[in-house]
């Protein structure tokens, strides 16, 4: 992660997102920049917080580990979202680990100054409520799509979620096999059976593999296979 005090982009930020009312002037003065590239870790399940971040550009990507080291994919979240909501309420560690699938910027605060500053604005306060009931929202129509849907309609969702995010041209449709372990325990199903999956999508014209990479070929169609990408 790099940083960076830097107050004319922060307010930019702020203001193009229709945020900058949330944040009282007391809070503002110790706003700071945050950059992450792809595949870095925001947050980490179990771990400490120490900061509540607003996500105003690129692309997070949600998920949960159990004991026994499996993964299951929650959501995929795009700007304006908060991350660390629920641990700053809360004053625990960190619920789900939180990870870059583009280059990402976040503003962060650190918990300190919002309990100082934050705690008794009612501006803050109503839209932290409005992103956290928002996610139970989500959480209970992913878990139910996880439970409900077919492998190939979760991986038709999963490929369009990595390999596409309109603020950064390196996501262009392409997804890299080395990560496909990672991704059959992330919609839960098995290595094989992904595979079995993939095949059968290349041959629908769908995707196409390449030798370290996945291509999607056909946008529209995969989307609608996807029933428009819910892990967004």
């Amino acid at each position: 992660m790099e940083t960076a005090k830097d107050s004319a982009r922060i307010t930019a930020y702020l203001r193009s997102n229709g945020i900058e009312s949330l944040f009282n002037t007391s809070l503002q003065a110790h706003l700071t920049l945050c950059m992450f590239e792809q595949g870095e870790k925001i947050c980490v399940q179990g771990e400490p917080l120490a900061y509540l971040y607003v996500l105003v550009e690129g692309k997070v990507k949600v998920y949960t580990t159990s004991p026994e080291g499996k993964t299951l994919i929650l959501s995929f979240k795009n700007p304006l979202e908060l991350i660390g909501d629920i641990e700053y309420v809360r004053g625990t560690e960190t619920v789900n680990t939180v990870e870059a699938v583009s280059q990402v910027t976040m503003i962060g605060v650190r918990h300190g100054w919002l309990k100082k500053y934050g705690s008794d604005d009612p501006a803050f306060l109503n839209f932290l409520l409005k992103i956290i009931t928002n996610k139970f929202y989500i959480k209970s129509n992913t878990l139910r799509f996880n439970l409900l849907y077919p492998v190939e309609v979760r991986l038709a969702s999963y490929l369009l979620s990595v390999s596409f995010d309109a603020s950064d041209g390196l996501l262009n449709g392409r997804h890299s096999t080395a990560s496909l372990k990672d991704a059959a325990n992330l919609i839960g199903t098995s290595y094989r059976h992904l595979n079995r999956v993939i095949q059968q999508l290349c041959a629908e014209g769908l995707i196409e593999r390449y030798s370290g990479g996945i291509l999607v070929k056909d946008h529209e169609g995969l989307k609608k296979l996807a029933n428009d990408n819910i892990y967004e």
